[in-house]
């Protein structure tokens, strides 16, 4: 029987559990493969001329589980098993190994032989590898940077024992000369972001130059999974952003603001997504937000606002706040690292009489005034500073009540104060009862629900305040008083108060 190929020869387990090839590849679980070919029409597994693409192998999993449903969709036309299977394997499936590793893997997982010229391959090539291929790509490099991915040469430019992490699919501006063929269907969990050594926080996205590179080649359908830290931008990601909300060919996207829900062990910072992208489609995407256990499905415009917000219940709260037309918090605030002071700067203990007052992570001690450059400005002030750093990702959830804390480090530091790159200056101002009133303005689960819709990643600056509307600091401010400000509905209440535990 045609379903029995896979069953008799394959563990799918075997991909169920396989871990991170590294902090940047992540292996998807077959339940996860099969959720996205479902967003596809189905009788694309019906066409024996229907051609699919996965140009970043990595388990096989994706042309497995695509293999499958076209051995059963073809069984009338191309009635005889083995027939099926070679037309199947030589003229439909298509892959692009990602490393020499994963090339072995992907044609075990496919082929059932990782030599598919082998005995043992359920479809004869003449090759050894088949339709998965593996070329060791090099990076070019023009001032120290690859041009096409942006790697450092002085941490990539390696010898043949190492891995490049140049990935063949977006290290060539004709991609189309690869495989010299039409697809019908890319589909693929691409690489998310290569080392800089600088720290997950700094490490360079890639997943973008594969969505691009594959819109090149203009296929009927691309469906990706990705880090959803795209939806906000950052880190080279804007100009990707705006064009992928304005694209209008989004057709569905399905967002877990947990990445463990989608990837069981997997910590992404922001959650990540997976989306439909159809050529022929214009308008509006079906969006799906999964939190936990609970999941909204909404029909969206995704250009709205700069920022994409991803909770569906959300974007009535976001509405009402933009619908009041004040300026947003964030043109009171300073760049980050406002006194040019690296994170690492752990001052003196002793004051020796020409010192100001340094906040660091490791607490207060004295740096000399002649250290000082920038914000000369913010001294003399009282200053409201917020740790860039979220509290746990900010949006990943309380594992007891499902709440976030959102801002880690919030106080308010006295004239003479400055502090390291690890804070930012909320709000500056000439006398301490303003300030205390600011700082407790931040505090309020109100301003650290909008903060939330606007993050993806564990860094907080001041565009991630583009929500949070200005207020008058001359008086204090309470989230029953800002409820009532802006409208919000008991429903609206709830969900606010049910997201975000108090600040102590």
């Amino acid at each position: 029987m045609p379903n029995d190929l896979y069953t008799g020869l394959y563990n799918p387990d075997v991909l169920s559990c396989l871990a991170n090839l590294s902090n940047d590849e992540v292996f998807t679980p077959p339940e996860v493969a099969n959720a996205m070919l479902d967003l596809l029409p189905q009788e694309l597994f019906t066409s024996p001329d229907t051609k699919f693409l996965d140009p970043a192998c990595k388990s096989g999993v994706f042309l497995r589980e695509i293999a499958k449903r076209l051995i059963r969709g073809l069984e009338d036309k191309i009635p005889d098993l083995q027939q099926r299977l070679d037309h199947i394997f030589h003229e439909q499936l298509y892959g692009i190994a990602i490393t020499e590793l994963t090339s072995l893997l992907s044609r075990r997982s496919v082929y059932c032989s990782k030599y598919p010229n082998g005995a043992y391959s359920v479809s004869k090539f003449e090759n050894a590898e088949g339709n998965v291929r593996f070329h060791r790509i090099e990076h070019r490099w023009k001032e120290g940077r690859c041009v096409f991915c942006g790697a450092s040469q002085d941490q990539y430019d390696r010898d043949s024992s190492l891995e490049t992490h140049s990935y063949e699919f977006i290290h060539t501006s004709k991609p189309q000369e690869i495989y010299k063929m039409k697809f019908d269907v890319i589909i693929s969990n691409p690489p998310y972001q290569l080392s800089t050594g600088q720290g997950q926080s700094q490490a360079l996205p890639l997943y973008h130059r594969f969505i691009e590179q594959a819109i090149k080649l203009n296929p009927q359908y691309l469906l990706m999974i990705t880090p959803s830290r795209w939806f906000a931008g950052g880190m080279g990601l804007d100009s990707f952003r705006t064009t992928m909300l304005k694209d209008g060919r989004l057709r569905e996207i399905v967002d877990y603001s947990m990445s463990t829900d989608c990837f069981p062990g997997v910590d992404i910072a922001g959650g990540v997504n997976y989306f439909l992208w159809d050529r022929s489609y214009k308008g509006d995407c079906k969006y799906t937000y999964i939190d936990s256990e609970k999941r909204t499905t909404l029909i969206r415009q995704l250009d709205e606002y700069d920022v994409f917000v991803r909770n569906n219940n959300a974007i009535s709260i976001v509405h009402k706040v933009m619908n009041s037309h004040e300026k947003n918090i964030g043109t009171i605030m300073s760049p980050l690292g406002p006194f040019g002071i690296g994170t690492a700067e752990r001052g003196i203990e002793k004051n020796t009489g020409d010192c100001y007052r340094l906040r660091s992570s490791a607490g207060d001690s004295y740096i000399k005034k002649t250290s000082v450059k920038n914000g000369l400005n913010y001294i003399d002030k009282w200053k409201v500073i917020i740790g860039k750093a979220t509290s746990a990702g900010a949006a990943t959830a309380n594992k007891k009540d499902g709440t976030r804390k959102v801002i880690a480090t919030l106080d308010v530091l006295e004239p003479g104060f400055v502090c390291t790159f690890s804070y930012f200056i909320a709000g500056a101002f000439s006398d301490k009862v303003t300030a205390k009133n600011c700082r407790d303005y931040y505090a309020t689960k109100f301003v650290r629900f909008l903060l939330l819709q606007c993050l993806s990643s564990i860094n907080i600056s001041r565009d991630r305040f583009a929500f949070v509307p200005l207020q008058d600091f001359s008086k204090s401010w309470t989230d029953e008083e800002l409820y009532v400000k802006y409208g919000l509905s008991n429903e609206e209440i709830a969900l606010i108060e049910s997201m975000i535990k108090p600040m102590e």
